[in-house]
C-alpha cells in the first residue's frame, strides 16, 4: 500500500534513521514490507522484544505442568538470594527486583554468564516490595530464561529454537548475530553524522534482550501474540486461551497516566474504541524496535485475522521507530479493512433454551438473551454496539446450570428455574435474580 510506504519513508527521513525496515502481517492479505537503507530481509537487534519469547516459553512450561505461575523462582533455579520471588511477579515486572544484574553492564558492555549472574544475586537489591507497582527488570526476565532452560534440559536459546522459532517458521530470528545483520548507529543530535555502536552479547541476560530478527518475522510474531489461532491453528506453540491470559493487564506502567498496561510479558497499548495493541518495544545500542499486533477479540468488531506489524530501526535514539507499528496497524485497518463476512442463517436455539431468549430484568436493568453460534449469550439492553456479550456453556451434568465463559461475570454460574410446563420463569446469574418484568429486590413488580 502506498500509504504505508509513505509512512515508513516519512519516519525514516524525519527521524534520521540510517536503516529502517517495516512489515505488516495479516491472514487475509499478502505480507507487506518496506525498507529504507536496508535490504528487505536485513536483520536488526530487537532488544526487549526478546522478552515476549521468554514469556511464551514460561507459559508453555506452565501449560505442560512444569511450573506454576505462583511458584517461587527458587523452586526451579538454585539461587543464592531472592528465591521467594514468584514466576508471575517476575513475568509481570511486579517483583520489585532491581532493573539490571549487579555491576555496571552498560559501562563495561560485558554481561555476566549464568554462574556469575546467579552468584551475584546476593548483592542485588529488592528496590520495591513485591506486588507494590510496576518496575521493569531485565534481571527478572533473565532469571525466568535460566529457569526455563533448566526445566527443559537445555539452554534458553536451544529451547527457544526447538519450541517456538522452528514451529512458527521464524527462520530470520536468531540468538547469534547473523550474516545479514544491520549495523546500529548513534545519530548525532546536532549534525548528520552517524557513529556505529559496538556489538554486545547479552550473555545470561539474553532472555531479556538478545535476539536478532527481520521485520517479516517480527510482524508474524506480533500477529501470533494477537491472534494465535490464525497464525498457529494447530496450537503447536501455545493455546489461544493462554495468550488471552497473557494479554490481561496485570498492572499499569504509570500511576498517573493509564496509557500503557502490562500483562504477563506483554505490553498493552489502548488505541481507543476498544482497540488494544499487544506486543513489546525493544532497544539495544544502535537499535530500536516496535512489534505489536491487534487482537480481534478485544475490538468487539470484525477485523483482520492474524494482524501484526513490526518496525526495526538502526538508530538508538529515534523513538519514532516504536510509534510507527501502531500507525501502520491503524492505517492498514482503516484504508484496507477486512472483508465483511455475509450473514447466513444458523441453527435455532435448542428447545431447552428457547424460553430463555428475549428480555429479562435484573437489579433494575434490562438484559437481552439470545442464541448465536451455538451458544447462549447476554447483553445489556443499553450496551454500546462494540461491547462483547457474555457467553454461556451448559455444565456437563445439568443443562439448567451454565457457566459464563466470556464477557461480563466470566466464571460465574447462570441457574435456570422452570415452571411445571418446562418454561424458564426465573434465572440467577452470579446469584442475582433475573425476571421477565422489572422488580425490586423484594420482588415487587412495576408492570401494569
Amino acid at each position: 500500500m502506498k500509504a504505508l510506504d509513505r509512512l515508513v519513508r516519512e519516519t525514516q527521513a524525519q527521524a534520521r534513521i540510517p536503516a529502517l525496515s517495516a512489515a505488516v502481517h495479516r491472514a487475509d492479505r499478502p505480507l507487506w514490507t518496506h525498507s529504507v537503507g536496508a535490504a528487505p530481509d536485513a536483520a536488526f537487534r530487537i532488544g526487549s522484544v526478546t522478552k515476549t519469547f521468554t514469556a511464551v516459553l514460561v507459559m508453555r512450561a506452565r501449560d505442560a505442568g512444569l511450573l506454576d505461575l505462583d511458584d517461587p523462582i527458587g523452586r526451579h533455579l538454585d539461587v543464592s538470594a531472592h528465591g521467594e520471588l514468584t514466576v508471575r511477579r517476575l513475568l509481570s515486572h511486579t517483583s520489585g527486583i532491581q532493573r539490571e544484574p549487579y555491576g555496571d553492564v552498560w559501562d563495561t558492555l560485558v554481561a555476566p554468564d549464568a554462574v556469575t549472574l546467579v552468584a551475584d544475586l546476593e548483592r542485588v537489591e529488592r528496590v520495591l516490595p513485591p506486588a507494590r507497582r510496576f518496575h521493569y527488570s531485565n534481571l527478572g526476565v533473565a532469571l525466568l530464561g535460566l529457569a526455563v532452560g533448566r526445566l527443559r534440559g537445555g539452554t534458553w536459546g536451544e529451547v527457544l529454537a526447538a519450541e517456538v522459532l522452528g514451529p512458527l517458521g521464524l527462520t530470520g530470528t536468531s540468538v547469534a548475530r547473523p550474516e545479514n545483520a544491520t549495523t546500529g548507529y548513534l545519530v548525532d543530535a546536532y549534525s548528520d553524522a552517524a557513529r556505529p555502536e559496538p556489538p554486545l552479547d547479552f550473555g545470561a541476560v539474553g532472555p531479556a534482550a538478545q535476539l536478532w530478527s527481520t521485520a517479516a518475522d517480527m510482524a508474524k510474531w506480533a500477529a501470533f501474540l494477537a491472534d494465535p489461532a490464525a497464525v498457529d491453528p494447530a496450537g503447536a506453540v501455545l493455546a489461544p486461551a493462554t495468550l488471552d491470559e497473557m494479554r490481561w493487564p496485570a498492572t499499569t506502567t504509570d500511576q498517573g497516566l493509564w496509557a500503557v498496561g502490562f500483562g504477563l510479558g506483554l505490553i498493552l497499548v489502548p488505541r481507543g474504541d476498544r482497540v488494544v495493541h499487544v506486543g513489546h518495544d525493544g532497544a539495544m545500542p544502535g537499535f530500536l524496535a516496535g512489534v505489536y499486533g491487534r487482537p480481534r477479540a478485544l475490538t468487539g468488531q470484525p477485523g483482520p485475522a492474524g494482524f501484526g506489524a513490526a518496525v526495526l530501526g538502526a538508530s538508538g535514539t529515534a523513538l519514532e521507530t516504536v510509534d510507527l507499528p501502531h500507525k501502520l496497524l491503524d492505517a492498514a485497518a482503516e484504508q484496507d479493512p477486512a472483508e465483511i463476512e455475509p450473514w447466513t442463517p444458523g441453527e435455532p436455539a435448542p428447545e431447552a433454551y428457547r424460553s430463555v431468549l428475549g428480555r429479562w430484568w435484573s437489579e433494575g436493568f434490562e438484559q437481552v438473551f439470545s442464541w448465536h453460534d451455538g451458544a447462549l449469550r447476554s447483553r445489556g439492553a443499553a450496551d454500546p454496539a462494540g461491547r462483547p456479550p457474555a457467553v454461556f456453556r451448559p455444565s456437563t451434568d445439568n443443562p439448567d446450570i451454565l457457566r459464563t465463559v466470556s464477557g461480563r461475570e466470566v466464571g460465574e454460574l447462570l441457574r435456570l428455574t422452570r415452571a411445571a410446563d418446562g418454561r424458564v420463569v426465573r434465572m440467577h446469574w452470579a446469584t442475582y435474580r433475573l425476571t421477565r418484568d422489572q422488580q425490586t429486590f423484594e420482588g415487587h413488580s412495576f408492570t401494569a
